[in-house]
């Protein structure tokens, strides 16, 4: 996604029935957040989000929205994917699957985990079990000699 499209907007039933099925309280904002997110698979930052809802006329706090993105992935509404200590993108799509980062452009996509199997995980440490393996392949521009 360019920084000049806006994302489809879902309805606000669909989304209403969403934040229901995971125990959600679909309170006015987080519907307006829902609406923005759900509408297809997509990584977005916090600012994205409400540089989003700013230009569809929703207005919404930028505290509101950082706790309705904590809240949905607490709730394993969406994922996480850190790239750094101060960039975070939140993806929709739930399925097992890796990323690649775009260092020049900022860009987050997918790899479907057939493309990148993560086979031979070393044994959890005692009393743990592994969660999961999310790997972020960071890319740039190939400088030319």
């Amino acid at each position: 996604m360019t920084d000049k499209e806006i994302t489809p907007i879902l309805e606000e039933e669909q989304a209403e029935a969403r934040l229901r099925e995971y125990g959600i309280l679909p309170t006015h904002q987080r519907l307006q957040i829902a609406r923005l997110l759900f509408s297809g698979d997509q990584h977005l930052s916090a600012d994205r989000v409400l540089e989003i809802l700013a230009a569809t006329g929703q207005r919404v706090s930028k505290a509101t929205v950082y706790n309705t993105l904590g809240l949905f992935a607490r709730k394993k509404l969406l994922r996480e994917v850190s790239i750094d200590p101060s960039r975070v993108f939140y993806d929709t799509n739930n399925s097992a699957h890796h990323h690649f980062y775009n260092i020049d452009t900022g860009e987050l996509s997918d790899i479907s985990p057939g493309e990148m199997p993560v086979e031979q995980l070393p044994e959890a440490p005692a009393g743990t079990v592994i969660d999961g393996v999310e790997v972020v392949i960071r890319l740039r521009r190939e400088q030319r000699k």
